[in-house]
């Protein structure tokens, strides 16, 4: 005897089967073999990419530099986010040193509140990882599984810096 039908059939697929086949296709992309192991012109490709990601994550750290600089008061919640996001500039320029944290050379505007500020530090996460995602696409093994983990990273990092104004 065949069973009853479920009272309630989903339509279409469930969420969580949306996240791991997202989670599934990053790192597919990010485990394929580099196709240039010897060097060359795509070694260039590569470390033009690094010095890109480097770069990005760079001017985020000035964005945070400037936000605690005009609110003091936002460092408890901002500190593990920047140091995160040092880490990352770190991990791109193969664990050099990121420059120390010195002025930017044009100054990066903050919006005069505290939730303006939150919210335009979020919107720079959210872009940079939407860019990083975008960018794992066209870089080879080691590099795409970094951009990957960063850009995973800095949906957090929105994410957290959003949570707390609702």
């Amino acid at each position: 005897m065949p069973y009853p039908p479920a009272l309630h059939t989903p339509s279409g697929p469930r969420r969580r089967s949306l996240l791991v086949s997202a989670a599934g296709a990053a790192l597919l992309v990010g485990c394929s073999a580099d196709p240039d192991p010897g060097g060359g012109a795509g070694s260039s490709e590569l470390a033009q990419a690094r010095a890109r990601a480097a770069q990005d994550s760079r001017g985020l750290l000035e964005r945070y530099d400037a936000v605690l600089a005009a609110h003091p008061g936002l460092a408890p919640r901002l500190r593990p986010l920047r140091a995160q996001v040092a880490a990352h500039t770190e991990a791109f320029t193969d664990g050099a040193t990121p420059r120390a944290a010195t002025p930017p050379a044009s100054p990066v505007p903050v919006p005069a509140s505290e939730k303006d500020a939150l919210a335009d530090l979020a919107a720079a996460e959210r872009v940079l990882a939407d860019w990083r995602t975008k960018d794992l696409l066209d870089v080879p093994g080691e590099l795409a599984r970094l951009l990957a983990s960063v850009a995973a990273a800095g949906a957090a990092h929105a994410y957290l810096l959003t949570e707390r104004a609702k």
